[in-house]
């Protein structure tokens, strides 16, 4: 007699099963081996370690994040003048609801705070709060209004320099007192 692939499979002894007294079938892997377990345990106890002292520096990635946008929105404004040939102008706002203030018509960008509190010195040393709005204008030859705009957030310092002559912008960390971290 020929027996079928099912049949055949019915009379095969199963490898993995045991069977115990009254014909019920226990399997192996019925849980998770206590290595298993501290495996598992031992990893999250290392992701932990990771994440863990990475919350506290949210702010302070935040305020570099916002130092980032303001440089690149100058830089921006530089290329800009350069390319078409027409003044430029960034505008920072300081006002909590970015829907208020209107920025100039020849803007080619906004920058809005967060939390970060904005004071302008002008070429002549005069520093001044920003209350409302400040602008910085690029000029097509390169030039600029110029000035150093100063950011600070908690116990974070920190200015941007706009040359008034070539228009360059650079960035400078500063100490709670206001000098220059070299």
């Amino acid at each position: 007699m020929v027996r079928t692939a099912s049949e055949a499979a019915r009379m095969m002894t199963p490898i993995s099963d045991s069977k115990a007294v009254g014909g019920k079938t226990y399997s192996r892997s019925a849980g998770f081996s206590l290595l298993e377990l501290l495996l598992v345990l031992t990893i999250l106890g290392m992701a932990s370690i990771l994440v863990v002292p990475n919350l506290g520096g949210l702010e302070s990635r935040s305020f570099r994040a916002q130092v980032h946008q303001a440089v690149s929105l100058l830089n921006y404004s530089r290329r800009i003048a350069v390319v078409s040939g027409q003044p430029s102008t960034a505008s920072f706002f300081t006002v909590e609801d970015p829907r208020t203030g209107t920025a100039s018509r020849n803007s080619v960008g906004r920058w809005d705070s967060y939390g970060t509190t904005v004071r302008y010195r002008d070429s002549t040393g005069v520093e001044i709060e920003v209350e409302d709005k400040i602008e910085i204008t690029f000029y097509p030859e390169g030039g600029s209004t110029g000035g150093i705009l100063l950011f600070s957030q908690d116990s974070q310092n920190l200015n941007i320099s706009v040359n008034p002559f070539t228009g360059r912008v650079t960035t400078q960390d500063l100490d709670e007192d206001g000098e220059v971290i070299d």
